[in-house]
């Protein structure tokens, strides 16, 4: 591109040289020529006025007085009537211009000069022309140069950003060139870039959520398929099979709002439910778990209470916080419900040494974790008490309690949920991913 751009404005540029030049010439060659013959002309008048009078008062032409009337590189020939002629300088030889002027008595006076004079003049003149057209065309060049490199470098550039945005690297370059297409060009490819790092991120964080969540209810499934493959007797093998087929349920309602929230967080179907049904089902399902680690898990508080949101998320945010408390906790872990206000509280703690001081602001986000764990588990469960109105707090570092809130009543959920689409969907959409303890 640089080599087409030098050479079409080489070319523009020779093209006006020569029509121009070429015009030029011809203008100043007749320019100068007329000049050298008007310059004759004057000065064969200029003698003959001098002659005339020295005529009428019949006195004697001196030659050397003419001669200093002329120039050096020309010829007079000056006849008077009854007298001899008389030249002034040299002849010269070749090409001339001439002009001869008459007086009223007879007197003529022819002047030459040669056109050799008009012919260095000319040489002169096309010299000068030569050197300004030569200066034009190296001008032009260094400008083409300039002009090509701050075309082409440009492109260049946005060529190697096109190359890493499809080899997997989204960062947007924010550079700029001055010129307004190719600034067009690169704003678009930086849009083009973002949005592409958001999917990536969106997709990243649906895999890490999904692999998370789905850990849980896989391990408690095939601790049920191995109860079946160990026992002969039937009822045991009824027993959890009923109860393998509720974890698939589960397991199924578990993908499906991975997938609902990877589209839109906030879009929660939220209903009157039992809570008591769904902490006894978490302690159900974990209590193998925790009695193979030698620990209890208990529950207390009120009870029949209803609360209003997901059954599906409720429990998987309770499997989060009773899975964070057997992997970082110690002791006894205790379920408590009791009643705030309108809202349902479930609270979570255990017997052990509790949450890091330096952690307790973050704990919630994503990726941040006390121990060697993903930092996920608490900043996905997060997300799923807030898509059915509720929250997840931690109210207590040491011992640890985590507390979710629950609303007691739909048409206050809907009314908080209604002004949080308003309010907050344009700060949720940028706002950061929070990750584990």
């Amino acid at each position: 591109m640089r080599r087409r751009l030098i050479s079409s404005t080489l070319a523009v540029v020779l093209v006006v040289i020569a029509v121009f030049g070429v015009s030029l010439v011809i203008v100043e060659t007749r320019t100068i020529s007329n000049s050298a013959q008007e310059s004759v002309d004057s000065e064969a008048l200029r003698l003959v006025s001098i002659v005339e009078p020295k005529v009428l008062e019949r006195e004697r032409v001196d030659a050397e007085a003419l001669a200093e009337q002329i120039g050096p590189d020309r010829y007079a020939l000056i006849r008077i009537p009854a007298a001899a002629p008389i030249e002034i300088g040299e002849r010269p030889s070749g090409s001339v211009i001439r002009a001869t002027a008459t007086g009223e008595q007879g007197e003529s006076v022819t002047v030459e000069e040669s056109r050799a004079t008009v012919t260095r003049e000319v040489g002169r003149t096309l010299m000068i022309i030569g050197a300004v057209a030569l200066l034009a065309v190296v001008a032009a060049v260094l400008l083409a140069v300039r002009q090509a490199n701050r075309l082409a470098s440009p492109l260049t550039d946005l060529a190697e950003t096109a190359e890493r945005l499809g080899s997997g690297d989204p960062r947007p370059r924010h550079r700029r060139y001055g010129v307004p297409e190719l600034d067009r060009v690169a704003d678009v490819l930086d849009s083009s870039a973002e949005r592409i790092a958001r999917m990536l991120t969106a997709e990243r964080r649906l895999a890490a959520d999904a692999s998370h969540q789905l850990r849980t209810p896989l391990t408690a499934l095939s601790m049920r398929l191995e109860e079946i493959s160990v026992t002969d007797d039937p009822e045991t093998v009824k027993e959890e099979a009923t109860i393998a087929l509720a974890q698939v349920e589960r397991l199924t309602d578990v993908v499906q709002r991975l997938l609902t929230n990877s589209r839109d967080p906030r879009t929660g179907s939220a209903v009157a439910f039992d809570l008591d049904e769904v902490v006894k089902q978490q302690i159900e399902e974990w209590r193998p778990a925790y009695r193979s680690a030698g620990r209890a898990i208990v529950c207390s508080g009120k009870h029949g209470l209803q609360a209003v949101g997901t059954p599906g998320a409720v429990a998987q945010v309770l499997a989060a916080l009773i899975e964070n408390s057997l992997m970082h906790g110690g002791g006894t872990v205790a379920l408590r419900t009791r009643v705030t206000g309108n809202q349902a509280v479930i609270e979570v703690t255990d017997e052990g040494p509790g949450v890091p001081a330096d952690l307790g602001a973050r704990i919630f986000e994503r990726t941040i974790s006390g121990r060697n764990s993903t930092g996920i588990g608490l900043a996905v469960a997060r997300d799923l008490a807030e898509a059915d109105g509720g929250r997840l707090e931690l109210l207590q570092q040491q011992p640890p309690v985590f507390a979710l809130f629950l609303s007691r009543e739909a048409r206050r959920l809907k009314d908080r949920t209604d002004r949080a689409d308003r309010g907050d969907r344009a700060d949720r959409s940028g706002e950061h991913e929070r990750p584990i303890r």
